[in-house]
């Protein structure tokens, strides 16, 4: 179990703390973002992403809310994107919930601007924009502390 110094943390700031193994989700939600989310009537909605769109049938184009500030005071950018992007592609099945989630091999995100990012698959994919809701967003901290257990285990098999 991680530790911390409560000195250490903002005042403001809200931490959410749950030692169960089987509680990931409720975490996972309550404290990341994605690119787009479903509305009441499951309907794809913009979230951090303001726009996805086509540019080929290949290519997806995100570009990205500005003025997103997560709860430690970092800016959500494109970086933010490519970081999250990298550390999901180290995972075999980097979703619980199930593998039709996953990028295909061989994808690739590039940068282009501080605030769009383009997403290159090696096939057409339909699924790439619904794909989006679970590709969760997460800060560079934590990626340097818990990072779903790859900072402190070497492993993203949910042990964190």
């Amino acid at each position: 179990m991680a530790t911390w110094n409560p000195t250490e943390i903002p005042k403001g700031s809200i931490c959410v703390v749950d030692p169960s193994p089987y509680n990931w989700l409720y975490v996972l939600f309550n404290t990341m973002e994605e690119p787009v989310r479903a509305d009441k009537a499951g309907r794809i909605i913009a979230s951090l992403a303001t726009t996805a769109r086509w540019i080929n049938k290949k290519t997806l184009k995100l570009e990205l809310r500005k003025g997103v500030i997560f709860h430690n005071n970092e800016e959500f950018t494109a970086k933010t994107v490519k970081k999250n992007f990298d550390e999901l592609q180290k995972w075999m099945a980097p979703h619980p919930p199930g593998t039709w989630l996953n990028f295909p091999t061989g994808t690739k995100l590039t940068i282009i601007d501080d605030y769009t990012v383009e997403f290159h698959f090696p096939k057409q994919d339909g699924l790439a924009i619904g794909k989006m809701r679970g590709n969760h967003q997460a800060n560079l901290h934590f990626y340097q502390t818990i990072g779903f257990g790859y900072a402190k285990l070497g492993t993203g098999e949910g042990h964190w």
